[in-house]
């Protein structure tokens, strides 16, 4: 059977297909392991478990090898009354774990594929059948397509299966046809953009014209919760979601690994994973790495810790400080330099982790094969094979885009205080190891007669060659595979006080094309025109090959800067084109500013803003900071724009300085 979606409703739930959609029901008792240091000091306690719930004495592996202890059919409730009884002295393992998760990997099944082919295949069928929909709507105010707006009525869907179509009408009408219509088609897969938010908007639109809601295959769905949370220093926002049994429901406006990987990049997620594809496609790459690793870990007859016992060590600032340096930089001198290579190494962390034999239980023990070693070195050798593929195949792009994000979070992971499989020592070890990695290269193309013009954690950009005898010699001697981006010219931004950016520049690559980071048209909070005006003059810059032609560029660039500022004085330019897009880092505002704004007009619009939330707005007036929402804005401030588009301007005009 082809998996598709799971779940746990007291017995493990398998929907699939096999020569139709089938639904499977099987039993899976609730249980989790127990581990006592002295168990005859917690007899009274064993006796009252034992009289109230089936325990069984057992062994059980984990990734420190093996312990004695009690497997305990209860769930999390009971196991959070032995942790305040023991006080947190019982080790606990798979408390915590999703039932049908568990249920795959004890029976050597998977998700999104069939159980005799390989997990890590990147070719794979998908034997869904499938329904592509879009919801236009009126609102309150006007047109708009925001479910959550006050007053917002569906007026058409469109459809997309063999043929398009629309439902038109009346909002009541236009649901009659859609529930018809998904009932009669009964797809496995809907692509729905902003489903998140219209699917649990229909289903009180349909309950309230005395419907039955479609979406679900037997009537039941699966709440999600919005919540904000803070990763890396930033608020950020997961909506909530409603999710229909048996069937797997896409919001490809808002899911990140849709939008990276299509639809095989998720699918891989949930092959990788033992997750639904209804998860995969709502969970960050650092909940899919984190999934990938405990599914890995059941699949090989090892228990899960429920909380981390290895809390870190007591230590003096001076040797955390020694410690945790996090990656290596060389700070590059701001001009524009010609015949320059930029050498990556491919997944450097992950390839660390893989070629230092680093976990939480090797590190004192390197003869041990470490547990995170061996399931990284599986997700690597695949992004390897879809990285060589994707070369001459589109079609693996997708896969190995989500790899991608997969591997880089995985770092992140081992030093994260509440990851499964973490330890902050295999983290610090992690970029100690980089940093002397970044050393030993930039001493070797010194050594070699090159000229090291800039260096940061796992990439050195350097003038000389022949190239490729470098690269031979980086790899061999690190073992780390690398890439070579050659350019024409490169330019090295200046930051604020005159030195050089680490992560501001661009240039253009020997085969034509320009390669650009960290300025305006690569941020996400960059209005759109501001961002469409500087890739145009970045198509206009990838037609010089050196610094010469770049000069004789530069009337055709300030003609184009003139029409874009032309426009925007004159008021001709869609205010929507101009839409600023930040994340809330709060919702309270001890000051005027534009987020404050925004956060008010979100209000008055029925919305609930809360920290992480991405929020599109205009600014009508920068000088008392009145902002309209992006849907809503029917007018702009020429001039704060305006000097948006200067400083958009002054970061490409970098190369025309003498």
């Amino acid at each position: 059977m082809w998996i598709f979606d799971s779940y746990y409703k007291g017995t493990v739930e398998l929907w699939g297909r096999e020569n139709g959609p089938i639904k499977v029901s099987l039993p899976f008792p609730n249980s989790f392991y127990m581990h006592l240091r002295d168990p005859p000091a917690y007899r009274e306690m064993l006796a009252a478990l034992e009289g109230l719930y089936r325990v069984e004495e057992c062994d059980f592996k984990t990734i420190f090898g093996p312990l004695e202890g009690y497997r305990i059919f209860a769930g999390r409730k009971v196991a959070e009354k032995i942790e305040i009884q023991t006080r947190y002295s019982a080790q606990l393992y798979n408390v915590d774990i999703r039932h049908d998760q568990c249920y795959l990997a004890e029976h050597d099944l998977f998700p999104c594929g069939e159980s005799e082919e390989s997990r890590f295949s990147p070719d794979f069928a998908v034997p869904l059948t499938r329904l592509e929909m879009e919801v236009k709507a009126v609102g309150a105010g006007g047109a708009g397509g925001d479910p959550l707006r006050s007053g917002a009525e569906i007026s058409s869907i469109q459809i997309c299966r063999d043929r398009n179509r629309s439902l038109n009408g009346p909002e009541r009408t236009v649901i009659a046809d859609l529930m018809e219509l998904i009932s009669s088609y009964n797809p496995d897969l809907i692509l729905f953009p902003y489903a998140d938010s219209w699917v649990p908007a229909m289903v009180r639109k349909a309950e309230r014209y005395g419907l039955e809601p479609a979406f679900s295959r037997s009537g039941w769905f699966k709440s999600m919760a919005s919540k904000s949370y803070w990763s890396y220093g930033r608020a950020n926002h997961k909506e909530g979601a409603l999710i229909p049994e048996g069937r797997v429901l896409i919001d490809t406006a808002k899911s990140f690994v849709y939008r990276e990987g299509g639809l095989k990049g998720v699918l891989m997620a949930s092959r990788l994973s033992g997750l639904s594809p209804n998860l995969t496609s709502r969970f960050t790459p650092g909940t899919l790495i984190s999934s990938y690793e405990v599914f890995e870990a059941m699949r090989r007859g090892m228990v899960v810790p429920f909380r981390k016992s290895d809390a870190e060590s007591a230590r003096k600032i001076t040797d955390l400080k020694a410690c945790d340096r996090g990656g290596m930089m060389f700070q590059p001198d701001p001009g524009v330099y010609e015949q320059v290579h930029q050498i990556d190494f491919t997944s450097l962390y992950p390839s660390i982790i893989v070629k230092y034999n680093l976990s939480p239980e090797s590190l004192d023990h390197p003869e041990v094969k470490g547990f995170l070693a061996t399931v990284i070195t599986s997700l690597l050798n695949l992004r390897i094979e879809t990285k060589r593929r994707k070369k001459t195949n589109p079609e693996y792009r997708g896969i190995d885009s989500v790899l991608k994000w997969m591997l880089v979070t995985c770092f992140g992971y081992t030093g994260y205080r509440n990851a499964k499989f973490g330890q902050i020592q295999v983290h610090e070890r992690i970029t100690a190891i980089s940093r002397e990695l970044l050393m030993d290269i930039k001493e070797l193309a010194e050594d070699m007669d090159f000229e090291v013009l800039h260096g940061i954690v796992d990439c050195l950009w350097v003038r000389g060659g022949p190239i490729s005898i470098y690269k031979e010699a980086v790899e061999q001697m690190t073992g780390i595979l690398t890439e070579v981006d050659s350019f024409d010219w490169i330019a090295f931004l200046p930051m604020a006080d005159g030195s050089g950016s680490y992560t501001r520049y661009f240039g253009r690559l020997d085969k034509g094309r320009m390669k650009v980071r960290g300025v305006a048209a690569r941020r996400g909070d960059t209005p759109r025109y501001l961002q469409r005006m500087q890739m145009d003059l970045f198509e206009l810059l990838a037609g010089a090959a050196n610094r010469e032609e770049l000069r004789l560029c530069k009337p055709r660039a300030e003609e184009v800067r003139r029409r874009y500022e032309r426009d925007l004085m004159d008021a001709s330019v869609a205010v929507r084109e101009l839409a600023v897009r930040r994340r809330l880092s709060r919702t309270n505002y001890s000051r005027r500013c534009a987020e404050a704004s925004a956060v008010q007009a979100l209000k008055i619009a029925g919305r609930h803003p809360a920290p992480g939330m991405v929020v599109g707005y205009v600014v009508a007036d920068a000088g008392r900071w009145e902002v309209d929402l992006e849907e809503e804005a029917s007018e702009y401030d020429a001039e704060y724009y305006g000097k948006l588009l200067e400083k958009a301007w002054e970061e490409v005009a970098f190369v025309f300085r003498p």
